[in-house]
């Protein structure tokens, strides 16, 4: 899709069903590679960016299946270090498998990341929190090549609260020996989510503030439901203030949508909560 053609002056009115969120479907799907057995999610959005992530795993051995809205990934083989260079290159998501496959298999080659340019964003907070942990990291042009005989529990400090990176040292936590504790970390909706599916998968966590301690852990199957996103439910919501309407975001979480809601009243909209629907009226 090349052009987007919008034809305006009619108002927005209705009521809309949020997908999950793209940024917590995302490391969910990552985080079968931290277990043989199967993972179910529920709720993952009809995305480009979600089906590369299915193929990236999918190149490294992973066997998915999708129905709809649901995604099972299991794991009928043995996994391959080397990441696909297609999918990684083409968005920057796919280089958390990083840290699960050198957990599950003492080495990975992944190409560097590509994806959309928001400002400058590196990945040396990623690689930072291997090597605290035990890793050996080899830097090229074109790729990181990560070799560890075994990981092992350290304190890692960020310089900012990256949410890649926080995501990263998560699930690579939950293999390395000991105690993984993660300072400064990125506590948003979507990775708190993570870590809600890492506790069912049997993964032993705390968060305290910007602070997050991940224990070594044996990991299983599990089944989870992505949070809504709170970024769709905010441009649905704007839409509707923008052309003078109504629109109500429907099965969303109110309490990730505050600061926005409270900016919107703020300008005058009229916002209705009612349990997991909100309104935005212009």
């Amino acid at each position: 899709m090349d052009v987007l053609i919008v034809e305006g002056g009619r108002r927005l009115v209705g009521r809309v069903r949020v997908e999950g969120a793209k940024n917590a479907a995302l490391p969910a799907c990552v985080a079968s590679l931290l277990t043989d057995e199967s993972i179910l999610v529920h709720r993952v959005p009809q995305l480009r960016d979600v089906s590369t992530i299915l193929f990236t795993l999918g190149a490294l051995g992973k066997r998915v299946v999708r129905n709809g809205g649901s995604v099972v990934i299991s794991e009928d083989g043995p996994l391959t270090a080397a990441a696909s260079p297609y999918s990684v290159r083409k968005m920057r998501a796919s280089f958390l498998v990083l840290g699960p496959l050198v957990g599950r298999l003492g080495r990975a080659v992944v190409p560097l990341p590509g994806g959309c340019s928001i400002g400058a964003r590196p990945v040396d907070l990623h690689l930072q929190g291997l090597r605290a942990l035990g890793a050996h990291v080899e830097e090229s042009a074109s790729a990181v090549t990560v070799s560890a005989d075994r990981l092992r529990g350290a304190r890692v400090e960020f310089s900012f609260p990256s949410v890649g990176a926080t995501e990263q040292l998560l699930m690579t936590g939950t293999l390395a020996a000991g105690v993984t504790e993660i300072v400064n970390a990125a506590i948003e909706p979507e990775v708190l989510d993570l870590i809600e599916l890492l506790r069912a998968m049997g993964a032993e966590i705390e968060v305290a503030g910007r602070t997050i301690r991940v224990a070594e852990a044996r990991l299983h199957g599990t089944e989870h439901t992505l949070i809504p996103d709170r970024i769709e439910a905010g441009t649905l919501l704007l839409a509707g203030v923008a052309t003078r309407g109504s629109v109500t975001a429907v099965d969303v979480r109110p309490d990730h949508l505050e600061p926005f809601l409270v900016a919107l009243r703020g300008m005058g909209v009229e916002i209705a909560v009612a349990g997991v629907d909100v309104t935005a009226s212009a």
